[in-house]
Order: C-alpha cells, then structure tokens, then sequence
C-alpha cells in the first residue's frame, strides 16, 4: 500500500511540474497585453500634453491620437481570439498530463515490471546476492571495511576489480593479499598486469621486477615469461625479445592458448615462428616480410634507410591483406607494426578492418582486442 501511495505522491509532483510552466505562460501573456494597452493610454495622455503645450498643431495631434487609438483597439479586441486558441491548447495538454500520462506510466510498469514482487532493500540483496557481481563487490567492500586485515577477501577481490576494469583499485588489493597472504605467482602476475594496465599496456620497471619475482617462486610460469620477453620488446632490444619468446614457444605445449600470439612476437622480432623452417621464404611471416637476407641487410644499413625499408614491408603487408582480409596472423602482425613504427592511426584502422573479417565475438576477433590493449591503441568504434 504504501507504494502505491508513493507513486501517487511522485505523479502529483510530475504533473505539477509539467503544468506550472503553462499556467505561468498564460499569465504572463495576459500581463504583456496589458502592459502594451497601458503604453498606448500613456500615450494618449502625453499626446494631449503636447498639444496643449504647443509643441505640435492641433492636425499632427489628430493624426498621432487616431492611430494611438487604432493600436488600443487591436489590443483590446484581439485578446480573446488571441487567449481562446492557446487556452484550448493548454487544456488538451493539461489533461494529457493529468490523466493519459499516468495511465501510459502504469500500464507500462504493469507490463514490464514486478508489482507482485515483494521490496528488498540493501541488506537484503547483500545477504543473498546471487550472480550480481555489483552486489558481491558491495558485500567484500564491506567486509573488509571492517576487517581490512583479511587477506583471502583482497585476494578474492583482487581479480574481480580488475575484470570490472577498475585497475587503480585492484592494484591496491593485490597489494593488500600479497602483503597479509605472501607473494604467490598468480598474485605478483595480477599486480603486474595492473600495473601495466595503468600504465596503458608498457611493461614499466615496477612490473617488470614484479614479474622477475615471480619467476624465482614459478620459473617456468608462461605468463611471467611472456610480459617480461615483451619489455624486452617495448625497450627496443629485438634480439633478446625474440630470444625469450622463442624460448618460451619451445617450452609450452603445441595446444597453448597463447601460443599464436606468441609466434607474433617472434615474427616481428625477426624471428621464425616454431615450427617452422627458418630457411623456407617469408618464415615465421604473415605475407611479406623479412627473410634472413633482409635482417642481414638490414645490419648494414643506416637508420632512415632501415626504416624505409621496414615501412615498406608494412605497406607490403597492408596491400596483401586488402586483397586477401582472411589473413588472422596478418592482421596481428600488420597492427603490431603500426604501433611499433609508433604510427597509431593507422594501427586503429588495422585493428578495424581485421576486426570486419573476424569479429570479436569469436577467439581471433578477442585475441586481436587484447592485441590492441596490450598495445596501447583505442578499441572505441573499432567494432563499428
């Protein structure tokens, strides 16, 4: 009962709302049209001053006070027609807002909504929460307001603040479970991942002692080993990067999920991807790219020439992919090295066209994505 006496009380206030602006705007057209016909009298009057002055003849005063008079008259004759329009106006407004309004608003809430369903506030919903994550969230945030010294609730909240990218927070509570609980492999590589997501997705010296500690709890830990073969990247040290990730690729399995992205890596890094023969022309390459006698060239070639060079296997690259878009491990290499030639524009559209020919629903679509974030470069409208 006391719902409905809510709803009642919230729709009197709406419709006083939505009708005070049409009450107060009829009355401030009655006051104009007052206001004009008091000038016009106020005219008259002075008129006869002036003419009894002598400022102006007795032919000008008839003139001026019978056209003063005209505009009295269309004033005052004009104020019903000009009120019988709008006032029909307002009424049939009016009794929109005042009846069709809250019969649309109660059938819809009939329609759509639970009026059978009993309330629950806050409490309630934190005491059974079900798969609301927001709810959950609340409930830890509470618990550990109160017990800020309980380690399991940071560690449990640790990744969930991160999936809900609310990165500043989960790196605070990766530092709260590593503190109360010790540092464990999947703690520091979490905190890492925080870090480099604050960071816009370059592995900073902070993460990248985070990750090193890692590997003295876990050294064959793949994650670990893979941020820290990509600082080596994002420091410009090909060769190491290339040496760690091929490392890596020898140690995880033929099934490893992380395996291709991987294999990106190498390739860009000049390498061949594992598996296959470095002899064999354009291995380790999605479409052209760099042989062993291009690196070898390379060697001997100054930095502009270098880099012309390098851009123009880009441009090789986006050309084939243009014809042939059904290139997964082109795209991941095209948008890699846009981004590496620091060229984010044209990263944004690679990642935009290799999106149109796998969609993220699927896993090279969501691969290409965490591509782009590890990257750096705005996933906003690329899906578009």
């Amino acid at each position: 009962m006391l719902f409905w006496i809510l709803v009642a009380v919230l729709t009197a206030v709406v419709a006083v709302i939505l009708l005070y602006p049409l009450l107060r705007g009829a009355k401030a057209a009655e006051n104009i049209r007052a206001g004009e016909a008091a000038v016009y009298r106020d005219q008259l009057r002075e008129l006869d001053r002036d003419l009894n002055g002598g400022l102006i003849t007795p032919e000008e005063a008839d003139y001026a006070r019978a056209e003063i008079g005209r505009r009295l008259i269309a004033v005052s004759a004009d104020e019903p027609a000009e009120t019988a329009k709008p006032a029909r106006h307002h009424r049939f407004t009016e009794a929109f807002v005042l009846l069709l309004l809250p019969v649309l608003g109660l059938c819809l809430y009939l329609t759509t909504g639970r009026p059978d369903l009993p309330s629950q506030p806050l409490e309630a919903r934190l005491e059974n929460p079900g798969n609301d994550v927001a709810v959950l969230i609340t409930k830890a945030e509470r618990h550990l307001a109160e017990k800020p010294d309980d380690g399991k609730g940071w560690d449990v909240l640790a990744p969930i603040y991160f999936r809900t990218m609310r990165v500043n927070d989960a790196q605070l509570a990766y530092r709260n479970a590593i503190r109360l609980l010790g540092p464990s492999p999947v703690r520091l590589d979490g905190l890492a991942e925080t870090l480099m997501a604050v960071s816009d997705g370059v592995v900073t010296e902070e993460a990248r002692q985070v990750l090193e500690q890692s590997l003295t709890l876990e050294p064959d830990n793949p994650r670990a080993r893979f941020y820290i073969a990509l600082s080596m990247e994002q420091a410009g040290r090909p060769n190491e990067a290339r040496q760690a990730f091929e490392a890596l690729a020898k140690q995880s399995p033929a099934d490893a999920p992380w395996l291709p992205l991987v294999n990106e890596h190498i390739a860009m890094n000049g390498g061949a991807k594992a598996g296959a023969d470095p002899a064999a022309p354009g291995a380790g390459s999605a479409g052209p790219g760099p042989t062993q006698q291009d690196v070898a060239a390379a060697e001997n070639m100054s930095a502009g020439d270098r880099q012309q060079m390098i851009r123009g296997m880009v441009e090789s690259l986006d050309a084939k992919l243009s014809e042939d878009p059904n290139n997964f491990e082109g795209w991941m290499r095209l948008v890699r090295s846009y981004a590496v030639l620091n060229d984010k524009d044209r990263a944004a559209g690679a990642l935009k066209r290799g999106l149109a020919a796998f969609p993220p629903p699927g896993e090279q679509g969501r691969q290409l994505l965490a591509l782009a974030r590890e990257l750096g470069i705005a996933t906003e409208g690329a899906t578009q």
